[in-house]
């Protein structure tokens, strides 16, 4: 009996936002077949997902998708009007959160504030407020053991941290009932334990009759998965079975600037020795839960830590106690360059000398904001651009444009920005006013290979010229700056902050 297939791509052309995505597509996904798509470029990879979805424009050739035929000719025979879409569940890169009132407009430090938690849904009511009305075999119960939600169906969704929203996206996903799931990147933000167990949640959900389509990194390549293919911009350039699919297979590309350009634009930070960061017996609770217990930490000017601990091990929330976002800091023992907090100083004298990176930052900025609007933003510490800037401040954020090569997207809106330019973005923002403690919180999540590389790269030439003092905090030890050396374990019972890398 031949296989068939679920969708047919045949020489397509393919365009996004007006620029051509792939010039000769050609793709064949049969049954029984899971895939992973990896290349160098996360623009196209995000592009081949979307093109699947139906969210980019085929200007030649066709696409068909077969899996939804009989779905479609059967709910027409009932007088219904359905789409292809209704079988195909997807977790982006870039999904959002709304508040009760179904509007995105959460702010940046109401996470940390428990007072205002209840402006957004709780888990259990956000999947059941979002879940499919097509009947299917996944339940509210059973989708919540899976991805391991059931202990936080009662907390808030702006209380999760990165990895456990990425849970809770997959939770969703499942709650469609969907033949067809596509998944971006869908291990970013997971720690290493979450990641190890990604394969079994592929497996399982393959036995359901669910087929799986995801984007990768070329070393981490899931169990439950058949069959890999390379994309590049012509389209599929090469296609392996799983268990052909060559183990040191790499991606090389040039660098595309000249990193020593940074060295016009970063200041070597005059200091003499000091603190930078005392905590003394810090205690974090919301509610009856203890998120951060009795933590001990001193870090020394121009010392570089790794922040290590698991999804909801306290990473943001001992963030957020340094960036100033938390209210419960004027309660702690706690210093920073050398001034207890709580003793006079205002929230701008304290975000002055921190740059601050995170992926999720985008999600908070105001809709008109574009690419230049966020870099600038930086020079005042605000989520979003409300003044107009001097000459001379105009003239530093487009050195900072030109560095990261971001001319093309300086006036695109920054939630419509590829996703790796929102990322070099963010960085511009946290470097514009010349910081002296640089945060970096997963900041090159969701970058193809490449991009990371390059990323590790220039935050290595950054020290090296500065002498910043570094948080860096990543659940991949290879995309940490070699001159990292200390870490702050947050699994650890005791708060271990003398191990060295």
């Amino acid at each position: 009996m031949p296989v068939k297939p679920l969708f047919e791509i045949k020489s397509a052309r393919v365009q996004q936002l007006g620029k051509q995505l792939f010039e000769n597509l050609e793709f064949v996904w049969e049954e029984g077949e899971h895939w992973a798509i990896l290349g160098n470029s996360s623009l196209e990879l995000t592009g081949f997902l979307e093109t699947l979805r139906g969210n980019t424009i085929v200007s030649a050739g066709e696409i068909q998708r077969h899996f939804a035929s009989e779905f479609l000719n059967q709910q027409t025979s009932e007088g219904q009007i359905r789409s292809y879409r209704d079988l195909i569940a997807y977790v982006s890169q870039t999904y959002q959160l709304k508040n009760r009132s179904n509007l995105q407009n959460f702010y940046f430090q109401q996470r940390f504030n428990s007072s205002e938690a209840d402006d957004a849904a709780t888990v259990l009511e956000y999947i059941q407020e979002n879940s499919s009305q097509i009947p299917g075999p996944w339940t509210l119960e059973k989708v919540a053991k899976l991805v391991r939600l059931e202990q936080l169906l009662e907390s808030s969704i702006l209380k999760l941290s990165n990895g456990e929203t990425r849970r809770l996206a997959l939770a969703l996903g499942l709650m469609k009932q969907p033949r067809i799931f596509l998944m971006d990147q869908p291990m970013t933000g997971l720690d290493a334990e979450s990641r190890k167990g990604f394969g079994d949640f592929l497996k399982t959900i393959i036995k359901s009759g669910i087929h799986v389509l995801i984007t990768a990194n070329s070393q981490e390549i899931p169990e439950g998965i058949t069959h890999v293919a390379e994309l590049g911009g012509k389209g599929i350039l090469k296609t392996w079975k799983r268990k052909y699919y060559p183990a040191d297979h790499t991606y090389t590309r040039q660098i595309p600037w000249d990193l020593s350009l940074l060295k016009t634009l970063v200041s070597p930070i005059q200091r003499a020795e000091q603190e930078v960061i005392r905590l003394v017996n810090v205690r974090i609770k919301y509610g009856d839960k203890t998120i951060l217990n009795d933590l001990n930490w001193t870090v020394q000017a121009g010392e570089k830590w790794q922040l290590k601990g698991k999804n909801g091990s306290g990473k943001s929330t001992l963030i957020s106690l340094l960036i100033g976002e938390n209210p419960q800091a004027y309660s702690q023992n706690f210093w920073l360059f050398g001034r207890k907090r709580g003793t006079g100083e205002s929230i701008w004298e304290l975000k002055k000398p921190i740059g601050f990176v995170a992926p999720e930052l985008v999600r908070f900025f105001p809709a008109n904001q574009t690419v230049y609007k966020v870099i600038a933003s930086g020079l005042f510490d605000t989520i979003g651009l409300y003044r107009k800037l001097t000459p001379d401040q105009e003239s530093i954020v487009w050195d900072w444009i030109r560095v990261f090569q971001l001319d093309s997207v300086a006036n695109l809106m920054i939630s419509r920005a590829p996703l790796d330019k929102q990322r070099w973005a963010l960085l511009a923002r946290a470097l514009v006013k010349n910081p002296k403690l640089l945060i970096l919180d997963e900041a090159s999540q969701g970058m193809d290979e490449f991009q990371r590389l390059i990323f590790k790269e220039t935050i290595g030439k950054l020290i090296d010229y500065s002498g910043i003092t570094l948080i860096f905090v990543s659940h991949y030890q290879e995309d940490a700056p070699e001159s990292v050396d200390q870490i702050l374990d947050l699994d650890q019972p005791t708060f271990s902050f003398l191990n060295k890398l």
